[in-house]
């Protein structure tokens, strides 16, 4: 073992074992959006804009981007026990340091840590889950790891929120502390080196790391910052995204022809794993850009909804989600094909996001809530098989390795896609509003006619004539933005459904997991 510990003396439950790794990793997950609804706050409190507190953010999702595809070589080079104690305790430490920081270039130091400590939680508790069950009850174990992936996202804007309102955005960090306690008492009790578990070469891949930490770093930044900066128009942005696509080709000709490479490639081989990357990158993007992202932007921007209120309007989802996947792990112990009921998930989560494009801004929370119940339901049967089929060839050996990249290549997924998404929506605006104001003219006796409303309505008030006739253009003209910018969440909405329809298929080309014995199991 190579954290000089002695082996476990009994087998230990494999609850025990899921549990423990999965206090701190929906601890990451949940920071990742915690902080979106207090940086008015954060910025307010350290003397700096909003723009220049979204880097607390940035480099967050940057320093787990750059992490998360190192962590397998990691964990057989530190032994996978030491290193999640560690990324726990830093991830932990680092937090307190963030509720603590005075200025913000001390809050983005310490959530870089953060970052990177979160980036190294997520593929190995998912390698050890994996790893503790058998395959035939895998399903189970990811349904669990599911549900924190998938909920403490959702929470996070509603805890933030709360959090923020009711104290300081400081206790956002702190709320950390007792969570991050309990994992590493968890962790130490009950996880376990399995024997594999070995540092297999003296040899460090500096190139292979450096080119993959530039790589991946300067693809986040870009990715997070394109679309404020109009991408290809920011001198920037071209060199950000210039400097990534060579950093990640010559990354990839090196860990194909090293000798030990940092990160082994090969694992695409396996047609079964590559493809489950794929539909976890393109699921990332859809749900990601759409799911997570979109939704609550409609109801803050153009319906009015507190962040706090928003955060509650997005919870049916969670529950939908803790509703399925229980079943879904249980599904999946049976003869039931998972990959008919992954292709099943795509088009149930096609239905609800075109669902959603059904309607409009006189929406109130009951016609949010039945879509997005219907929309975690699809969710527990996109994680859930996707990643049990995915990783059902791996050797556990390669588990580390494995889930690493598929947790990075789904995070890149949804960053893209919140990129693009972003992109689609400002230039379909565009369009929309050019399109409405070619028929909203003072030629129309319709728009006339409210027009002279409104100038009736402001002159009552107490506005003169001129005032209120200016006031009167503006209203109509705000009505045309804001119709503009509903039709183009429409569009979005509709563009992400077809997508998700598309790739459902590609479930169908997978091959069909095992149902036999277990392979040897870490952790327990």
């Amino acid at each position: 073992m190579n954290d000089g510990e002695a082996p476990a003396p009994a087998p230990v439950n494999r609850w025990l074992v899921s549990l423990s790794v999965l206090a701190g990793t929906f601890m990451v997950v949940l920071d990742s959006t915690v902080v979106n609804v207090s940086l008015p706050h954060i910025a307010g409190s350290l003397s700096a804009s909003v723009e220049e507190s979204t880097w607390a953010l940035t480099s967050y999702l940057a320093a787990n981007a750059i992490i998360l595809p190192l962590t397998g070589w990691l964990a057989n080079y530190l032994g996978r026990k030491r290193l999640l104690l560690a990324a726990v305790t830093s991830f932990t430490s680092a937090s307190v340091f963030c509720g603590l920081s005075p200025s913000l270039t001390v809050l983005i130091f310490f959530r870089i840590v953060q970052g990177a400590s979160g980036g190294v939680m997520q593929p190995l508790s998912q390698a050890v889950m994996l790893e503790s069950f058998p395959p035939r009850e895998r399903g189970k174990a990811m349904a669990l790891w599911a549900v924190g992936i998938v909920v403490a996202p959702i929470l996070g804007p509603v805890i933030g929120g709360w959090l923020t309102d009711n104290y300081t955005w400081r206790w956002i960090f702190y709320i950390n502390l007792p969570v991050g306690l309990t994992a590493l008492g968890m962790i130490r009790r009950f996880v376990f080196d399995p024997p594999y578990i070995r540092r297999r070469s003296s040899t460090i891949d500096y190139w292979g790391i450096g080119m993959m930490t530039v790589g991946v770093g300067t693809l986040q930044i870009a990715l997070d910052k394109g679309q404020e900066s109009d991408w290809f128009s920011s001198r920037l942005i071209t060199t950000l995204l210039v400097v990534s696509v060579g950093s990640l080709v010559a990354m990839i000709v090196r860990e194909l022809t090293a000798r030990h490479p940092v990160v082994d490639l090969r694992v695409f081989r396996q047609r079964t794993y590559a493809i489950g990357v794929l539909l976890a990158t393109l699921m990332g993007f859809v749900l990601y850009g759409g799911g997570l992202v979109l939704l609550p932007i409609l109801v803050q921007t153009l319906m009015g909804y507190p962040a706090l209120q928003a955060g509650i309007l997005m919870a049916p989802r969670g529950l939908g989600m803790l509703v399925i996947t229980p079943f879904i792990g249980l599904l999946l112990t049976t003869r039931i094909d998972p990959r008919k009921l992954l292709a099943l998930g795509f088009a149930a989560a096609a239905a609800t996001l075109y669902w959603f494009s059904t309607l409009d801004l006189t929406a109130g929370f009951w016609n949010f809530f039945w879509p997005q119940i219907v929309q975690g339901v699809s969710f527990g049967m996109l994680f859930v098989p996707l990643t049990t089929i995915t990783m059902d060839p791996i050797p556990n050996e390669g588990m580390g390795n494995a889930t690493s990249l598929f947790n990075l290549m789904r995070n890149l997924g949804g960053s893209v896609g919140i990129a693009t998404v972003q992109t689609y929506m400002a230039r379909s605006r565009q369009v929309h509003v050019h399109d409405l104001g070619t028929h909203v003219t003072l030629l129309s006796p319709g728009v006339r006619d409210a027009v002279d409303r409104l100038v009736q309505t402001f002159v009552a008030g107490g506005a003169d004539v001129v005032t209120a006739t200016a006031r009167a253009y503006a209203t109509i003209a705000g009505l045309v933005q804001q119709q503009a910018s509903m039709l183009a969440f429409i569009d979005a909405f509709r563009l992400l459904a077809l997508l998700f329809l598309v790739i459902a298929p590609l479930a169908l080309l997978m091959r069909r997991p095992r149902t036999g014995p277990a392979r040897p199991a870490g952790g327990g």
